[in-house]
């Protein structure tokens, strides 16, 4: 089987690296298909690809660009399913797992727990969120964003100015949520594979953070899930109809489950390295016995 991925990094970034390894231990392969180099078109009414690789027919693809995809590799993504060939993740998740608010909304729809929220797109939104979630400190996040990027913690009159000025889009603008300091407060990312909790680890904040992400940290520990928090994340990838995903959970000290983001390309080095599983071989094996015809 011929496994697509689609990235616009190199086979030595570390989930690229792996699954070309699990691939070919497997008798599978893995072509890498960078958006901007590889172009959708349409002749006679037909879809096909044009670019500066000669790829041989693909099997499967895995779009995998991260949060911050564009809808020029949307386009791309939509184009591989009128070729008739298997995504995983499908383009409809994708497009809700890109925009954390609009994931929020899919999972409250069906009551699955998530943080006070507000989406504001104006300095007047803004003042509003910060009262109705009962005042300072509150967290103001991008709608698109990973690996911890685009998270700001708003103490002060002064520190919501600056991230008004300086954060603020109105043409895409802002989640803002209730704080939960990291003292006495655990975060957990799940990994959903196939419908099932395949693996989950706890992270911690730096010295000094209230981000808790392996990617800032470096730092990961196994997590031996309760069956609410595997029920909540397993809910979760079906609320956002993710085959392969990553579900971060927030847990304050009053034991109280959220979840606070959902992610359709989840890393897994940290992963990988806190439960001794071999992820990249677990996501092959789904994708090849689920996709092989």
């Amino acid at each position: 089987m011929n496994i697509g991925i689609i990235t616009v990094r190199d086979r030595d970034y570390h989930p690229n690296r792996r699954l070309a390894e699990a691939a070919s231990e497997q008798g599978h392969r893995i072509t890498l298909v960078h958006p901007y180099r590889v172009w959708p078109a349409l002749k006679g009414g037909e879809p096909s690809l044009v670019g500066e690789q000669d790829m041989e027919p693909l099997d499967v693809v895995l779009p995998r660009q991260g949060a911050t995809i564009g809808d020029s590799c949307l386009a791309l993504i939509r184009h591989f399913s009128l070729m008739g060939i298997p995504l995983v993740n499908d383009l409809d998740s994708i497009r809700l797992a890109k925009n954390k608010f609009l994931t929020l909304q899919a999972l409250s729809a069906p009551r699955i727990p998530v943080p006070e929220t507000m989406f504001i797109n104006s300095p007047e939104g803004f003042k509003e969120a910060i009262e109705r979630l009962g005042g300072y400190p509150v967290v103001a996040k991008q709608v698109c964003g990973r690996q911890g990027e685009g998270i700001v913690l708003v103490e002060t009159k002064d520190d919501a100015e600056s991230v008004t000025r300086d954060h603020l889009d109105r043409r895409k603008g802002l989640l803002v949520q209730r704080f939960i300091p990291p003292a006495g407060r655990q975060d957990i990312r799940v990994l959903v594979v196939g419908g099932k909790a395949i693996g989950a680890m706890e992270l911690r904040p730096k010295e000094g953070d209230f981000r808790a992400n392996f990617h800032l940290s470096k730092v990961s520990r196994f997590k031996d899930l309760s069956p609410e928090q595997e029920k909540i994340a397993l809910n979760a990838a079906s609320a956002v109809g993710l085959e392969i995903a990553g579900v971060d959970l927030i847990v304050d000290k009053k034991e109280q489950v959220s979840v606070i983001e959902v992610n359709y390309s989840p890393g897994f080095n940290g992963l990988e390295a806190a439960t001794g599983l071999d992820i990249a071989g677990i996501i092959v094996k789904y994708v090849a016995s689920t996709y092989s015809g």
